[in-house]
């Protein structure tokens, strides 16, 4: 079973090109389920897996697991049978025979004007880790890119005179995206201020850096926002995803292209994006109802 698994951990990172954090998260379920497996139904080749198996298995999870989490357990199950039908390790997928019920698809928090310019405003430009703080924030709002991409940009990622930043998203696919004056702004300001971060001869290749003057990583990122958030008095648990999410629901409800935002976001498909369409449209039918004498 475990040869079986370091190939398909191979297959997702070299032919896929899968990021570290899926792959991990892949291997994690997967070594899960074989841990089920070989304490419960005494298995040890993936042959013996049938649809009752993975049934019991799903029934085992119900207990201490959210329905979400217990769809997504299944769907890396699903990849993985899949696979090994097709490099003819098994003669059919069993899990084709279990049904789920579909998911309630949960709306993304997006931030209003207010609390986002407040928010944004918060980090003090009179120190270096302000500057720097606030050059995050403006980029992520301004661009929309995820913060594994923001943690992941170079010194040579950035066309200052285009207003772009050459991104490597999921799947390491690479896309344009561009940013507005204000996080040009706030970016050259921290550049300046960038040699301030480290002490050694060789500058860092890495564009936003730590006080040790190493790169980022996304969850120091998610622990700077938290610091900002209690500052400014924000009540909402808001996270790096929440600025995505509210760069794509402020450009569809200004009449972006839902196409445009999709290239933006580097959404492979368009479905993804369509979510913020919902957002909305809630947001309207709330505005609606608050402003209509007869609503």
């Amino acid at each position: 079973m475990n040869k079986e698994l370091e190939r398909f951990s191979q297959y997702l990172e070299y032919e896929k090109t899968v990021s570290p954090h899926t792959l991990r998260n892949y291997m994690s379920d997967l070594r899960q389920f074989q841990r089920y497996l070989q304490s419960q139904k005494k298995i040890s080749q993936w042959q013996a897996v049938n649809s009752v198996t993975i049934r019991s298995y799903l029934g085992n999870l119900y207990r201490q697991n959210a329905k979400s989490s217990i769809a997504r357990k299944l769907a890396v199950i699903r990849h993985f049978l899949e696979y090994l039908v097709r490099q003819k390790a098994i003669p059919t997928d069993p899990s084709q025979l279990i049904f789920t019920a579909k998911q309630a698809q949960k709306l993304p928090t997006v931030m209003n004007i207010d609390d986002l310019f407040h928010l944004l405003e918060t980090p003090d430009p009179s120190t270096k880790l302000g500057l720097r703080d606030r050059a995050i924030l403006e980029l992520l709002y301004a661009s929309g890119i995820r913060v594994s991409e923001l943690t992941g940009l170079d010194l040579d990622s950035f066309s200052w005179d285009n207003q772009t930043i050459r991104v490597r998203g999921k799947g390491r696919k690479e896309r344009l995206v561009p940013f507005g004056h204000k996080a040009l702004k706030a970016l050259k300001a921290y550049q300046e201020q960038r040699p301030l971060f480290y002490k050694q001869k060789e500058a860092p290749h890495a564009f936003f850096l730590n006080v040790r003057g190493g790169r980022l990583t996304p969850r120091s990122i998610a622990r700077m926002m938290d610091k900002y958030i209690l500052l400014c008095g924000q009540q909402r648990k808001i996270s790096p995803h929440t600025l995505r999410h509210t760069f794509a629901t402020h450009l569809l409800s200004a009449g972006a292209n839902l196409r445009d935002v999709q290239e933006l976001l580097g959404h492979e498909r368009l479905s993804t994006t369509q979510k913020y369409t919902q957002v909305s449209v809630t947001k309207l039918l709330e505005e609606y109802d608050k402003s209509h004498p007869k609503a």
